[in-house]
């Protein structure tokens, strides 16, 4: 890292702790009075047990008072809280704790007495194997079959669940972390990773830029490491370790691009980390450290706009961050417009155009699914659990906006205040509201012909699309739309230029009546039950279900059992559960299935599986 750039991010790592890292936001996810104390800093020690399926130690938190309150409010979900100390000239004195009810959301409120005068708060704990913002895996669950696994996912509000902690985005915090795990075990963190493959047992971590607390995380197991540039690494278990540094190679060259549309990378390191197949999610943006699903090793790099999104959330989302989660667009809405931006970069606006095409279908398709307030971008949720916000709504509809604004600006203003844009609001949690006066006063103020406030308000606070809301479309999509015409006719399908995207786009439209005769033809010319490439076996299953095409039975089987991930799974179950005899099926094989699903992907299909009237 260069020396200037050091020199940046301790300056704002400085300002953020100082003025005490807080947004005062209303967030009605977290019990922390945040305008009363906060915690700008955490110094975790955690032991590892997978015996017993628990993280154990203790969390000592810096206390900023903003008024003269002698107790600190903060979340747990699950946690057994062992006792609590404060911190009162240099000395350590036990000090009373209580905890509120349950809630079904939200955990419960842990209030903590710290006095007037203490600077610190320790709060001795352990986990309980319920967790769910961990996942424990049997060493029978992981690849090489000899050790077990364990990873957090904290977003949105799970770190409560491993870590009793102010869990609001509007907080940031910086930590310093102490890991101790069982012998022969690589544990990492979101934070300064070291590449030493040595497996000492206690490992030491820093995060010296302040972060929310959904960004902690934490993984151990039997990893080993490969370097792809100065800055990019990649952990994984050994199985697939040199299959991912090859198929994430572009990273660095996504850095660049990055770079020079929006200005430095501020976190040091961007290194990734292969998680097992029962991760629930694509990725995750944890700074300096992507948890990244294996599903994306593909062998062709077709499926790398995935590492531009996690990437790109190293400027929106970590950088600028969601001041509370009905803000979530603010951090995935950004996020998907910079990655389509830097796969334009870097593999041309065809490529571009198709994946922004595929979003605007998934969206269309999942709207129609959705309540109409759910389509809001700026989502009244209450207190329902803010995962039932995880729609492609904050994703495609918000990076729908960014498009709309660029077309009316133009690129180079739009990105000149994009830029603007992540340097005045670094290290810093915003609200949808703070935006909206930020976007009047740099962008449609001095540009005042090309876009009103009434149609921003539109975008941010109306149900589904706006009338003259863009409608990507690819050229490349219409010429395989042709080509299905004359398949269905009889003809012979050209694919031998065919990406991922296209195929997807080919299976996703292909017409309901189609023949049984023809899904046979399909299989036998492109062996399509048995393909490698998880997201095109995702869409041919899909329609194998619909079409009660028995011989992609058996793969849809391994496929459930298998692969974790929700995007890929869930909708194979949904699909499953419209008739009786596929939903006996499908409760068949997810009992198979769910040791190795994650809590995550357990909640989601259940509801699909077993809310049945």
């Amino acid at each position: 890292m260069h020396l200037s750039r050091a020199l940046v991010i301790w300056c704002f790592s400085l300002a953020a702790v100082l003025s005490g890292s807080v947004v005062k936001a209303e967030d009605v996810h977290s019990y922390a009075r945040l305008d009363q104390v906060s915690t700008p800093h955490l110094d975790l020690v955690l032991t590892v047990d997978f015996e017993a399926r628990k993280l154990k130690g203790h969390a000592t938190y810096t206390l900023q008072r903003h008024d003269d309150t002698n107790q600190i409010y903060l979340d747990s979900s699950e946690l057994v809280i062992k006792r609590t100390e404060i911190r009162v000239n240099d000395q350590w004195l036990p000090t009373k704790f209580t905890l509120g009810d349950i809630h079904p959301s939200l955990g419960q409120e842990l209030i903590v007495d710290i006095g007037s005068i203490a600077d610190k708060v320790r709060i001795h704990y352990e986990t309980t194997p319920t967790a769910s913002g961990l996942q424990w895996l049997t060493p029978a669950q992981t690849a090489g079959k000899k050790h077990p696994f364990m990873f957090s996912q904290s977003q949105p509000i799970h770190a409560r669940s491993w870590i009793p902690i102010q869990d609001s985005p509007a907080l940031r915090l910086t930590y310093n972390a102490t890991v101790t795990t069982p012998e022969g075990l690589l544990a990492v963190m979101s934070a300064d990773n070291s590449l030493s493959e040595e497996r000492s047992g206690e490992y030491h971590f820093a995060m010296p830029q302040p972060i929310p607390p959904y960004l902690i995380a934490i993984a151990a197991g039997d990893l080993a490491v490969k370097s792809i540039s100065d800055n990019v690494a990649v952990f994984a278990e050994q199985y697939i370790l040199d299959d991912a540094a090859w198929e994430f190679a572009d990273t660095p060259a996504m850095i660049e691009a990055t770079e020079a549309m929006y200005g430095p990378y501020r976190w040091d390191r961007y290194d990734l980390l292969i998680l097992p197949p029962s991760f629930p999610f694509g990725g995750m943006e944890n700074p300096r450290l992507s948890f990244i699903t294996p599903t994306v090793v593909s062998g062709d790099r077709s499926l790398i706009n995935l590492i531009a999104h996690e990437l790109a959330h190293s400027w929106s989302g970590n950088l600028v961050t969601n001041a509370s989660w009905r803000d979530l667009w603010i951090n995935e809405g950004f996020t998907s417009y910079v990655e389509n931006r830097i796969m334009e970069s870097l593999f041309g606006k065809k490529r571009a155009q198709m994946e922004l095409a595929l979003g605007y279908q998934d969206l269309l398709a999942n709207m129609e699914r959705l309540e109409p307030q759910d389509t809001v971008l700026n989502i009244d949720l209450g207190t329902r659990h803010p995962d039932d916000v995880f729609s492609q709504v904050p994703y495609v509809k918000g990076q729908l906006f960014l498009v709309y604004l660029e077309e009316k600006f133009g690129r180079e203003t739009f990105d000149k205040f994009l830029r603007k844009y992540f340097d005045d609001f670094a290290f810093q949690s915003i609200s949808t509201a703070q935006f909206k006066t930020y976007l009047q006063r740099e962008l449609l103020a001095k540009n005042p012909d090309a876009v009103s406030i009434s149609k921003v308000n539109e975008w941010l606070h109306e149900p589904g699309l706006p009338a003259d809301a863009p409608k990507p479309t690819s050229d490349a999509f219409a010429q395989v739309e042709k080509q299905m015409q004359r398949w269905l006719k009889g003809g012979q399908l050209q694919t031998e230029e065919w990406t991922t995207h296209e195929w997807l786009h080919f299976i996703n439209n292909l017409p309901l009546d189609i023949s049984a005769e023809n899904m046979a033809r399909l299989d036998r010319e492109f062996n399509l039950t048995e393909i490698k490439n998880s997201e095109i076996a995702h869409a041919w299953l899909k329609l194998s279900i619909v079409k009660k095409y028995e011989p992609a039975r058996e793969r849809l089987r391994s496929y459930l059992l298998t692969i974790g991930r929700n995007k890929l799974v869930s909708p194979l179950y949904r699909e499953l559960a419209k008739t009786p005899d596929n939903l006996k099926w499908a409760r068949e094989v997810y009992e198979q299935a769910k040791p190795g699903y994650h809590p995550l992907t357990q909640t989601v299909n259940e509801a699909l599986l077993y809310d049945k009237n």
